[in-house]
């Protein structure tokens, strides 16, 4: 199984699924980690020229416009392999991207990626689903 994490640092999690750089993905074998790789994520910085306009919102709320849905697809890619996303905090349209691509989303307060591995694998590590905006 592998575990994604949303980070800047590689320690912490990140608050903001959309603004953060980097998946810190953790591969976990019999309950055991074995391996730790950085991946660089899409975020907001990358969609910042790409055309968004406030009509895309009329008919739906932020983050479940056709773009929105893409952008959260596209950041998503660099997981694909992942089971689990684990993030101190997103849009409720990241939520819905995360959700409909069938991985287990964690929100959590925890800031520390080791605790929340270790809370994880001990089964202890529920979804703050108020994290969520």
């Amino acid at each position: 199984m592998k575990i994604a994490f949303v980070t800047d640092d590689e320690k912490t999690v990140s608050a903001h699924f959309g603004r953060a750089a980097y998946f810190l993905v953790v591969n976990v074998e019999d309950g055991c980690e074995t391996g730790r790789e950085l991946r660089e994520k899409m975020g907001h910085a990358h969609f910042h020229n790409a055309e968004h306009t406030h009509e895309d919102h009329a008919t739906q709320p932020h983050g479940f416009d056709p773009q929105s849905q893409t952008r959260h697809t596209s950041m998503l890619e660099a997981i694909a392999d992942c089971s689990v996303v684990v993030c101190g905090g997103m849009g409720q349209g990241a939520v819905y991207s995360i959700q409909q691509s069938g991985k287990d989303l964690r929100l959590t307060s925890e800031p520390s990626i080791d605790r929340d591995l270790e809370l994880f694998l001990a089964s202890k590590l529920a979804n703050q689903a108020e994290l969520s905006h």
